[in-house]
This record gives structure tokens, sequence and C-alpha cells, in this order.
């Protein structure tokens, strides 16, 4: 489904204790598929108790550079107002931290 030269990295977070998301999955985590070598997002979902809530954020992530830190969080910033902002913020700098690990090896 995936071509070989992707890289499956996962961020996480935490969220307000009230949240749903922080009561079923106990954590926030955004998955992303990128290609190694670019940083060119192929794939995000993220946990969410509501589905449109994961194919919004998949809508803000898929084909942008993970490396586009300021324009990724920017539109974070002004487009999604759920309860998880902050946690979607705090997971993609997660798995950015991730994936630059992985491209210094």
């Amino acid at each position: 489904m995936f071509p070989p030269n992707t890289l499956y990295i996962i961020g996480e977070s935490k969220t307000s204790s009230n949240n749903a998301i922080m009561q079923q999955y106990n954590g926030f985590f955004i998955a992303f598929v990128v290609e190694k070598d670019s940083g060119k997002i192929i794939d995000a979902e993220c946990s969410s108790t509501i589905g449109l809530t994961s194919a919004f954020i998949q809508s803000i992530f898929v084909g942008q550079s993970l490396l586009e830190s300021d324009f990724l969080l920017n539109e974070i910033e002004t487009r999604y107002f759920g309860s998880s902002q902050k946690a979607i913020m705090v997971a993609y700098r997660n798995a950015l931290i991730k994936y630059n690990q992985i491209k210094m090896k």
C-alpha cells in the first residue's frame, strides 16, 4: 500500500483530562506516513472520538511536508478550533522530532 521509501511515525501528546480523547485513549496520537527523503506527508490519521476530526486533521497535513512547521502550526492554529488544538500541535512537533532523529541516522 505504501512505497518502500516511506516511514511511519507517530506523534504523541496529552490533552485535558476531561477531553473524550483522553478518556478513551489516555493520550492524543497522530500517525504520519511520510516520504523518507522529502518529508512529504502521504497519509495521516489521529486518535479521535469523531471521525470528522481525523478527516479534518488529515486534510491539513496530507500533501504538505512534515518540515513545514511554521505553515502547519499556523494551519492548526487558524483552522482547528476543537479542544485538542494544543495537543495536535504538540503531537505534530513530537513527530517532527522523531523524523529528524531518523534522518540523522
